[in-house]
């Protein structure tokens, strides 16, 4: 994996990062805010997968989704699950079948029409992810991804996709949780302002 330009001091790394945040895209992040907005209204199941550092993440978000909205003015509740946090299940599915079905066979048992599945990879070709998008694709559900370098595979497989502009790993990592968070704050206002709203209606 190259991990982008040599960094030799902090300096250099925190004015490479500066430069990336000025491009990010911000339209699509906020895109993706307004689909998670709209699953929770339906009452739909967010499911989010990733490796590594992406891994961390999607467990990361979906506690963010399922706690952090709970204190939204009484607000209905974040349906959330990350699909990293289960470690026999992981196990059994790389070991029976393969470490490339870990994500995609775990959401042939929930996954249903209009839910979303949010995809997580540094590099947008990991295969266990591409394998699950197809799965949720072909079930009828959103798929978002959040990737870094060009893309990979997985932008094409994403009905909204937000690509870190860099080739460093690192910052790549630090802007997807960055995002996670911008996006969880503006989740939770809307869901705050909306429940609200509702209760001054009555």
């Amino acid at each position: 994996m190259n991990h982008g330009t040599e960094i030799l001091d902090a300096k250099q790394y925190f004015d490479e990062l500066e430069g990336v945040v000025a491009n990010l895209p911000h339209g699509t992040i906020n895109q993706i805010a307004d689909e998670l907005v709209r699953a929770n209204e339906a009452g739909r199941m967010v499911y989010l997968f990733g490796n590594g550092g992406s891994a961390s993440l999607a467990s990361h978000f979906a506690c963010d989704l399922g706690k952090g909205t709970a204190y939204c003015n009484g607000g209905k509740r974040f349906r959330a699950l990350a699909f990293t946090d289960n470690i026999p299940t992981l196990t059994a599915w790389a070991n029976d079948s393969s470490y490339e079905d870990i994500f995609a066979e775990q959401l042939k048992n929930f996954v249903e029409p209009q839910d979303i599945a949010f995809a997580i990879s540094g590099s947008g070709n990991s295969k266990n992810v591409l394998n699950a998008l197809r799965v949720a694709r072909e079930s009828g559900a959103t798929t978002i991804g959040v990737t870094g370098f060009e893309g990979g595979e997985m932008k094409s497989l994403c009905d909204i996709c937000v690509v870190v502009p860099s080739d460093n790993m690192q910052i790549i990592e630090d802007l997807h949780l960055s995002m996670a968070h911008s996006i969880f704050r503006i989740v939770s206002s809307r869901m705050a302002c909306r429940t609200m709203t509702a209760s001054v209606a009555k």
